[in-house]
């Protein structure tokens, strides 16, 4: 990695005098994948101010793109032009979004638990941005606010030099039965579910609910509770525990479509579309 890294570096001075080509290198190698302001001055001895001036003309020049105020990353040789989209979103992700873990279908897809393509990249996150669906380097970005108590759960993958916390595949079935939008929808959540269920690797159902216990989520329990009856009827002990956790009232199986019938065992308001086993 360090290799091919250091011939990035080589390449990609090409064309800048000495001075900034020394100043550049210098800076990438301290980089993990994005640069800051601070980056910059630190490798460079430079004030804040000068650094961000540095980071600035580079961005003119083609070298650098900045994707948010006060992030940037190098430019790919082979990218045509300096908007091309940034070749790993989620460095981008942990820059700007932290403390954050990748989650929904953007975890799913990292396990391998649905073969569907998604071209917006989910975020937990507990910041409360005004922009919940930005677009930062020309990625789309998903963004949901989440309690720090409730960064647990999570795997951390190295991407370039930098540390990413993504959902442990139980994990990311909890996110998903809160809130099915997160798998693009019921249906697709549903598959994701089914498909981690059918894993040797993956299923863990006693993290499963131990998980939902702890997000300690009314409407998780019932949804959760009322698939594993449906679709791994064997856990007894893991559905016994989620009816014992209901709250009161009905909880929308499905929050984009208003159920008409309802399941009173679950105290789920199902959509019309939905069968019976």
């Amino acid at each position: 990695m360090e290799l091919k890294r250091s011939k990035y570096i080589e390449k990609q001075l090409l064309g800048l005098g000495k001075t900034s080509r020394a100043q550049l290198a210098a800076v990438l190698r301290q980089s993990n994948g994005t640069v800051s302001p601070a980056t910059a001055a630190q490798a460079l001895s430079l004030s804040s101010t000068a650094a961000a001036k540095l980071l600035s003309a580079w961005t003119t020049q083609g070298w650098m793109q900045r994707v948010k105020r006060g992030i940037y990353v190098p430019i790919a040789l082979e990218s045509e032009t300096s908007d091309a989209a940034l070749e790993d979103s989620w460095v981008i992700a942990e820059a700007a979004f932290a403390p954050c873990y990748i989650s929904g279908w953007s975890a799913a897809e990292h396990w391998g638990l649905t073969e569907q393509v998604f071209r917006t990249v989910v975020v937990s996150t507990v910041r409360r941005p005004r922009d919940r669906d930005p677009t930062l380097g020309g990625i789309s970005f998903r963004l949901r606010t989440v309690n720090e108590k409730e960064l647990f759960g999570l795997k951390t993958i190295w991407r370039s030099r930098m540390r990413v916390n993504v959902s442990d595949p139980s994990r990311t079935m909890v996110d998903l039965m809160s809130d099915p939008s997160l798998g693009g929808g019921l249906r697709s959540a549903v598959d994701m579910l089914q498909n981690y269920l059918a894993s040797a690797e993956h299923r863990d159902i006693g993290k499963l609910i131990a998980y939902t216990q702890t997000i300690g989520v009314g409407s998780v329990f019932k949804r959760i509770g009322f698939l594993l009856a449906r679709y791994a009827p064997e856990e007894h002990k893991a559905i016994e525990l989620c009816a014992q956790s209901l709250t009161k009232g009905y909880t929308q199986l499905d929050p984009a479509t208003p159920g008409t019938k309802f399941d009173a065992n679950w105290r789920l308001a199902m959509p019309p579309s939905w069968k019976q086993p």
